[in-house]
């Protein structure tokens, strides 16, 4: 079995000892327990969010999931983030429960954990980070997401609402990703 050296750093996470390292983190009970308090505050955070539109608000939830990705890295973020949006679900009710946007939630994480963890910190991976789920996870992955939540759910039409969406991503992209950049 091989051990996870905590200063090893990759380049890129198209490795087999990065998946190796980061799979290991599952049998570390300092990583666990640290996932389940970013669990709990991801969670607490998500709740008090800003609403500015229907179904539509700002929040700073991604501070804690992008630390806890860089942390423990993109197997364990996966599971934190299914159990994040489960648990937030039964806690904070925001509506019915639909299973897909659990995606959403992983996809995020993931993508923080490959872009942070055991690599480098720097500005560039931070805002490509935060660009790649601005854009490809809360625009591209939502959206049909949000569609299918809306008609078979709602019955509603999601058309009107996906404007809005897609501005306060790219409104907010720039702050998040200088805030994010500091915090980490």
């Amino acid at each position: 079995m091989r051990q996870v050296k905590p200063g090893t750093l990759y380049t890129s996470p198209f490795s087999m000892a990065y998946w190796r390292d980061a799979a290991a983190e599952l049998r570390d009970t300092r990583i666990l327990v640290f996932a389940a308090l970013m669990i709990a505050l991801r969670v607490a955070l998500k709740s008090l969010g800003i609403p500015i539109a229907a179904d539509l608000k700002i929040n700073i939830a991604f501070f804690v999931n992008a630390f806890g990705a860089m942390v423990f890295g993109p197997v364990v973020a996966i599971l934190a983030a299914a159990i994040s949006d489960t648990l937030g679900c039964l806690l904070v009710p925001s509506g019915a429960y639909f299973f897909p946007f659990i995606f959403i939630e992983i996809a995020g994480s993931l993508i923080f954990a490959l872009f942070l963890y055991r690599a480098r910190v720097t500005a560039t991976r931070v805002i490509l980070s935060r660009f790649c789920i601005d854009f490809f996870v809360n625009i591209v992955l939502n959206t049909p997401i949000m569609w299918l939540y809306y008609k078979m759910v709602l019955g509603k039409s999601y058309a009107i609402f996906q404007l809005p969406r897609i501005i306060k991503n790219l409104a907010l992209f720039p702050l998040e990703s200088v805030l994010l950049t500091l915090f980490l």
